[in-house]
């Protein structure tokens, strides 16, 4: 079996049901990767970005749940740019089957198993 990838999600807090759906496919699957959920309910302080940068560091890449609550995000679009400064790999997966918001640098596909097996074999 390949060697498991650790993946980092990073989604707006509005579409944490779509990140449970991620999760609950990757748990009943065969799923070649590890997954790390770093969701939190309070407000963004410092020891939050540590710890997102912490584990952002010891992933492989990064997926983000691409909608239209990622432009008003400002949490997941600071883990999108440590993402970039940790030269990490980024892949957009759309959240949902009727949005195809763009969000500007990142790569989005829709969400098929083919599509993140794919992301996570060229890590």
């Amino acid at each position: 079996m390949a060697e498991k990838k650790v993946v980092f999600i990073a989604f707006a807090i509005e579409d944490e049901r779509q990140r449970d759906f991620l999760k609950g496919q990757s748990l009943n699957t065969k799923s070649p990767f590890e997954y790390i959920d770093m969701s939190v309910k309070k407000a963004y302080d410092s020891e939050w970005k540590e710890k997102v940068r912490t584990r952002i560091k010891r992933s492989d890449g990064v997926i983000v749940l691409v909608s239209k609550n990622s432009l008003t995000s400002s949490g997941q679009k600071w883990e999108i740019q440590c993402a970039r400064e940790a030269g990490k790999k980024v892949r957009g997966i759309w959240a949902y089957s009727d949005d195809r918001t763009n969000l500007e640098g990142v790569y989005t596909r829709v969400w098929t198993w083919d599509n993140i097996k794919e992301f996570i074999d060229s890590l």
